[in-house]
């Protein structure tokens, strides 16, 4: 609450500050430089200066009574806005508080326009039409389209920091409000630091040139000496006027530029959980909403890869999401291990079910990592059983080396779980694995609502027999004479006695690994 009163102090004071300074400098203006003004040019009157103290104070006045309900509802209000119509209304003001308090000003120089190029006169006795005319000009169209601008963009600047806590989701564009455009904006400031000074120095040269017309040479030779004085002061005025406007401007393109650069760039550096600040309803701020909705898609999309990497393989995943694994499938040649633990059903009959999942999961956890290990892929766990392929879905020209690496691994892990295992009072588990190398079709097969990346052909099924053997042969690493003769040097294999498996009608030719 203490902040959101010193930042609606802040407002309000710079806008009474801002609106102030620029009466001041047009109270002096017309008192000392224009001849045309009043008779008494080149000193203040007493009475004139008290008719502006108390004018002015009356219609700050007047500002703050017509205008400190709406600006306290949205000044001072702290935390969220509630939902519904209350919040809606709110974040509709608050998005309206620069626009309201540039509009207040611009209406309050128009009052004065009428005090002080009208009202003035008439209570002195001194109304002339012509002058009247010029007052209300330069005091509304020349100092209040210059102060009115650049309170509005003192109050954006101040008030921007405060936004994004009226709209936490970073969403403005639903709030129906006008939207100052960009190229709104600069064609606004373009006319008055283009045209208006040109406009004010026109008049102030066409006023004085009229009146050498009918001076006497000594009054003429004063006129030509004010011209100077004035063109000078309307030049630097000017100029320092349109550096304000344009470095505002600027601010208020750029700081939401750079804001959004700074956002891409963490990004693209993989810190998805970046939010850009919406800062306007303008385009700029229609961009940073964009900005952060793609985000927010980038985030779900690598969020469902993630999910979708702890189901399937990683690798697989990237392949799918890349488009790269045919739905038809594709034939490839690759080296199959299926491993399988051996009794099981027992060991599952006479311990606890939630131990039992919760050593799978360790079992698999370790076995699924000398896999990877070796650049292999597993397909699927079922029940107490591996199938897992080197080959497919990337290319290993070495995938028969790399699935018997794989497998001695798997057999250091095991001995090693067993241990601690043995060291917690379990008993120790076994497992046997098949290896086999062949050629299968790899791809994406299911149905229409579902897929999953799995190998068919004969090398498959040989492969889970080869595995079966372990219990026949008393071994636990068996490969094929397929995979035998892909392997390379170093692997310390013993044949074994062809065995016939079921479903096939030839005998097979397997080793045994030591």
């Amino acid at each position: 609450m203490g902040h959101m009163r010193s930042i609606g102090r802040r407002v309000l004071a710079d806008v009474v500050l801002g609106n102030l300074a620029g009466a001041v400098l047009t109270f002096l203006y017309f008192q000392l430089l224009d001849p045309a003004a009043h008779e008494g040019v080149g000193r203040v009157e007493r009475d004139d200066l008290l008719f502006f103290v108390f004018a002015s104070a009356a219609i700050v006045a007047v500002g703050f009574a017509s205008s400190g309900g709406w600006a306290r509802a949205v000044l001072r209000f702290s935390g969220t806005p509630p939902a519904g119509t209350d919040g809606d209304e709110l974040r509709r003001r608050a998005l309206l508080v620069p626009g309201f308090f540039a509009l207040l000003s611009f209406a309050a120089w128009m009052l004065a326009s009428l005090v002080f190029g009208v009202l003035r006169p008439l209570l002195s006795d001194s109304f002339a039409a012509g002058r009247a005319l010029r007052q209300i000009f330069g005091i509304l169209f020349v100092s209040g389209t210059m102060v009115t601008a650049l309170v509005f963009f003192r109050v954006e600047r101040l008030w921007r920091d405060e936004l994004p806590r009226f709209f936490p989701d970073g969403v403005l564009s639903p709030i129906p409000v006008p939207r100052l455009r960009v190229r709104t904006r600069m064609l606004v400031v373009f006319l008055l630091i283009g045209l208006l000074p040109l406009a004010v120095l026109a008049v102030a040269a066409l006023t004085r040139a009229r009146a050498l017309l009918s001076a006497d040479p000594a009054t003429a030779e004063e006129i030509i000496h004010n011209l100077i004085l004035v063109v000078s002061l309307l030049a630097a005025a000017g100029l320092l006027l349109s550096l304000r406007l344009a470095t505002a401007l600027a601010a208020s393109v750029a700081r939401p530029l750079s804001e959004l650069q700074a956002a891409m760039a963490r990004v693209e550096r993989g810190a998805l959980d970046t939010r850009c600040a919406v800062l306007s309803n303008d385009e700029i701020g229609a961009f940073a909403e964009g900005f952060n909705r793609m985000v927010a898609g980038l985030r779900e999309r690598e969020v469902i890869r993630e999910t979708f990497g702890k189901y399937i393989s990683p690798e697989v995943r990237d392949e799918i999401l890349a488009g790269r694994v045919p739905l038809a499938g594709a034939l490839r040649e690759v080296t199959v291990l299926f491993a399988d633990l051996r009794d099981f059903t027992p060991w599952v009959e006479s311990t606890p079910a939630t131990e039992v999942v919760a050593d799978l999961n360790a079992y698999f956890t370790e076995m699924d990592g000398a896999i990877r290990a070796h650049r292999g892929l597993v397909l699927q766990f079922i029940g107490d059983e591996i199938e897992a392929v080197f080959g497919a879905p990337i290319a290993d020209p070495q995938h028969a080396d790399s699935a018997l690496r794989a497998a001695l691994e798997m057999r250091r892990r095991l001995e090693a779980w067993n241990a601690a295992r043995r060291a917690a009072g379990k008993i120790a588990l076994r497992h046997g694995i098949g290896i086999h190398t062949g050629t299968v079709l790899a791809g994406n097969i299911g149905s229409g609502e579902r897929l999953s990346y799995a190998l068919v052909g004969d090398a498959v099924n040989l492969a889970s027999r080869i595995q079966s053997l372990n219990k026949q042969l008393g071994t636990d690493v068996l490969v094929s004479g397929a995979t035998r003769q892909r392997l390379g040097s170093g692997f310390d294999l013993s044949a074994l006695p062809a065995v016939r498996v079921k479903g096939r009608s030839a005998e097979v030719e397997v080793y045994a690994v030591a």
